[in-house]
């Protein structure tokens, strides 16, 4: 497997776990409360700086067990590496874009701040899925 390869599983196990984490607990808290009366920022930021630091200490635990491992990005690594980050992106934007209507129309702060935090997380998971979909098949051809 290839070390960009295990970099993309690496991002997408940790935005999953880490959203669902974040949704657990908030949840959990609501105990029969409307959510958007649940404290929730400390949680979110806690989660987001948590995720943050699990994929720096896991990216660097798989360097440390294999040192020897090829580093260096071919034509194809960089083009998977780019069309992933693409599907990544129209994500972050497509949140991005729900956030700043929801705030025109005056919606709760909780709904924008967790729109936003779920288009991170969809950002990070569907473009790591392009990335290793596309190591584990084919490129496409236009």
């Amino acid at each position: 497997m290839a070390h960009r390869e295990k970099r993309a599983w690496i991002m997408l196990v940790v935005a999953v776990v880490a959203y669902a984490v974040y949704v657990v607990t908030v949840v959990g808290r609501a105990g029969g409360r409307p959510l958007t009366e649940v404290p929730y920022a400390a949680a979110l930021l806690w989660t987001v700086g948590a995720s943050i630091v699990a994929n720096i200490v896991a990216e660097t635990a798989i360097g440390v067990v294999s040192p020897k491992a090829s580093r260096a990005a071919d034509v194809r690594d960089r083009q998977i590496g780019q069309l992933g980050d693409y599907v990544g992106q129209s994500f972050l934007v497509i949140g991005a874009v729900t956030a700043m209507l929801m705030a025109i129309a005056g919606w709760d702060r909780f709904w924008i701040a967790n729109v936003i935090y779920l288009g991170f997380t969809l950002s990070a998971v569907l473009g790591s899925v392009a990335k290793i979909a596309m190591y584990r098949g084919r490129l496409p051809q236009w």
